[in-house]
C-alpha cells in the first residue's frame, strides 16, 4: 500500500505495540480502537490465546455499539483462531487446533531442551509450558514475569534462538519461532503473521494492499516480520505510546463510515 493510500484494514501487533507485555491497553488506545473501527476494518493478531485478549483488550475497551464492535477482528495465536463479535460479544469463528500427539512431543521437546540448555527457570512467576488448544507456548520466566525480569532476561535473543533451533529439529513437522521478549512458539507448520494476515483478507474481503500493519518486532528475527515479507504495508514502533502517536495523525485522515 503505497504512503498516500487509505487503508481500508489496519491491523495491530498486541504486546509492545498496543500495551506493555501482557498489560492491560491504556484508555488511550482504547478509545482509538474504537475510533478506527468507527472508520475502517481493525484487527488484532498476537502470539498470545483468547484469555490474554480479553483481559488486555477487550475488557478495557470503552462501551460501543455492537454495529462498531462488528469491524474488530481478534486473531489469537498468529490466526489460528479467530473471533469475531456476534451481537453479544466475540466468539470464535473457526480455530485449528494441534492434535494430541502434536502437543505431547511438543510440550516434550521444549521442556527437555530447555533443561538441557540451562534455560529451564527455577524462580518464576507462573506456568512456563502453556497449551493454548492450536499453540504450544514456552515462557522462560512464566506467564505473568514483570515486564523488567522479561527485557534483562534475554536481551540478545541468542538464548531464545539457541532453544528454537534444538526444539525444531526435534520435531521437524511443526513450526517453531520466537514468539515474546522470553517466549517460543509451537504451531502446525506455516503458521506465523503472514498466515494470519492471509486469513484476515480471506474473512474481511479486504486486500493485503489495502491494509496497514503496526508492530514492535518487524526486524528480520522478529515475530512481525512475516507480514512486511508477505508485501503488507508496516509501521515499526517501540511501544504503545508511538502506536499513540501514529494513530492520533491517522485517524483524522479516515472517513467515518455510514451507519451499517
Amino acid at each position: 500500500m503505497p504512503e498516500t493510500t487509505v487503508p481500508l484494514l489496519v491491523a495491530f501487533d498486541l504486546d509492545d505495540t498496543l500495551a506493555p507485555s501482557k498489560t492491560a491497553i491504556d484508555p488511550r488506545i482504547g478509545a482509538q480502537l474504537i475510533a478506527l473501527a468507527e472508520r475502517v476494518e481493525v484487527a488484532i493478531i498476537s502470539g498470545g490465546q483468547i484469555m490474554q485478549f480479553r483481559t488486555q483488550l477487550v475488557e478495557k475497551l470503552p462501551d460501543a455499539a455492537a454495529s462498531v464492535l462488528s469491524h474488530v477482528h481478534l486473531m489469537p495465536t498468529c490466526g489460528t483462531q479467530y473471533y469475531h463479535h456476534d451481537g453479544d460479544g466475540f466468539a470464535a469463528v473457526y480455530a485449528h487446533t494441534l492434535t494430541d500427539d502434536e502437543k505431547a512431543r511438543a510440550l516434550a521437546a521444549v521442556e527437555e531442551e530447555a533443561r538441557r540448555l540451562g534455560l529451564w527457570e527455577t524462580e518464576t512467576w507462573g506456568d512456563i509450558l502453556e497449551d493454548r488448544g492450536s499453540q504450544i507456548t514456552f515462557s522462560a520466566l512464566g506467564q505473568r514475569a514483570p515486564l523488567d525480569a522479561k527485557t534483562a532476561w534475554d536481551p540478545t535473543g541468542e538464548k531464545k534462538s539457541a532453544l528454537r533451533e534444538a526444539v525444531a529439529a526435534r520435531v521437524p513437522d511443526l513450526e517453531v519461532r520466537s514468539g515474546g521478549s522470553t517466549s517460543v512458539d509451537i504451531t502446525h507448520r506455516g503458521i506465523d503473521k503472514a498466515y494470519g494476515m492471509t486469513k484476515l483478507s480471506e474473512v474481511t474481503g479486504v486486500a493485503l494492499d489495502d491494509m496497514l500493519f503496526f508492530g514492535d518486532r518487524l526486524d528480520p528475527d522478529g515475530n512481525d516480520y512475516p507480514v512486511l515479507a508477505m508485501g503488507v504495508a508496516c509501521r515499526a514502533v517501540e511501544g504503545w505510546t508511538e502506536t499513540a502517536d501514529l494513530l492520533d495523525a491517522l485517524i483524522p485522515t479516515l472517513p467515518v463510515r455510514a451507519q451499517d
